[in-house]
């Protein structure tokens, strides 16, 4: 067992070495205000995003502002319009059409009766409201109508062909700027070769003077076989012949009595007996008919 002498006392200590001052590292007068800096660097850092954070959300709420206003300016424009097509389609143009020749047959009855009691020409007096070339181009129009009311009528042969004639001079759009363009190169070219002299007169207009007689066309003139239409125009009078042949067939059809549909009878009177059902019937039964073909139905 240890004694008390084996024990080993504490000794005191000394009050001034109590406790041991840590050694000062060289560099620690120099730490201090590289913090400071730091610290006022993240500050400005944070300062700053702080700013942008602030900018991009004003600028969020004005872009959301803007939005608001164009949204109610074209809530209220739509609202007009809908306004303006539910007034329009809510008035007849039939009735409106119609409301306004009763009125314009009743104004001429009226002024009519008025001037046969007054004792006075009601062609005349009616004639004062229009001028002489007026009323000449009215007659020449209602003339031009009656005559084509009287040529409807099937003639023979040669008219039928002089309305077609007519008809598709009516549809016909030449192509003016591809002719002048045409016109000015086959001028150029003839003066080139010396064809065409340009002669200027003394009003100083241009005259084209054919020289040997082969530039404008005459009776026996063959150039025009070497003319090389474009691709368009092939396609165009292709278009057109395929349309005057499709409408030669169907008056073909309508005048024999066929019809494009399927054979749906087995005698003529059937065949009337059918149309008369298609006619008050199609309505409700062409898309179960449709279904039918397509296989869909059920």
């Amino acid at each position: 067992m240890p004694t008390e002498h084996d024990i080993e006392q504490p000794t005191a200590s000394n009050p001034d070495s109590e406790q041991e001052q840590p050694a000062k590292q060289p560099g620690d007068a120099s730490q201090e205000p590289t913090a400071t800096v730091a610290v006022e660097d993240v500050s400005k850092k944070v300062d700053k995003r702080e700013d942008d954070a602030a900018l991009k959300a004003r600028q969020r709420k004005e872009r959301f502002k803007a939005l608001q206003a164009r949204a109610k300016t074209a809530t209220e424009r739509n609202m007009k319009e809908t306004a303006a097509e539910t007034q329009r389609l809510a008035t007849d143009p039939a009735l409106l059409s119609s409301i306004s020749r009763k009125h314009a047959f009743a104004s001429h009855n009226l002024l009519k009766a008025d001037t046969e009691a007054a004792g006075e020409d009601f062609e005349r007096k009616r004639a004062w409201d229009w001028t002489v070339d007026e009323s000449e181009k009215w007659d020449k129009r209602m003339e031009k109508k009656q005559r084509h009311r009287d040529d409807v009528a099937f003639q023979d042969y040669t008219q039928d062909a002089r309305k077609v004639y007519k008809r598709q001079l009516r549809e016909l759009q030449p192509d003016l700027e591809v002719y002048e363009r045409d016109k000015m190169a086959a001028i150029e070219k003839a003066a080139a070769n010396g064809d065409l002299e340009i002669v200027e007169t003394n009003d100083g207009e241009m005259i084209a003077v054919d020289k040997n007689g082969t530039f404008y066309s005459t009776a026996d003139t063959v150039g025009f076989t070497e003319n090389r239409p474009d691709r368009a125009a092939v396609d165009k009078l292709v278009a057109d012949l395929r349309k005057a042949e499709e409408v030669r067939l169907k008056k073909r059809r309508d005048r024999r009595g066929d019809d494009d549909g399927d054979v749906t009878y087995i005698n003529e009177k059937n065949k009337q007996f059918n149309q008369k059902l298609a006619r008050f019937y199609n309505k409700y039964t062409t898309e179960i008919r449709d279904s039918f073909e397509r296989g869909t139905m059920i």
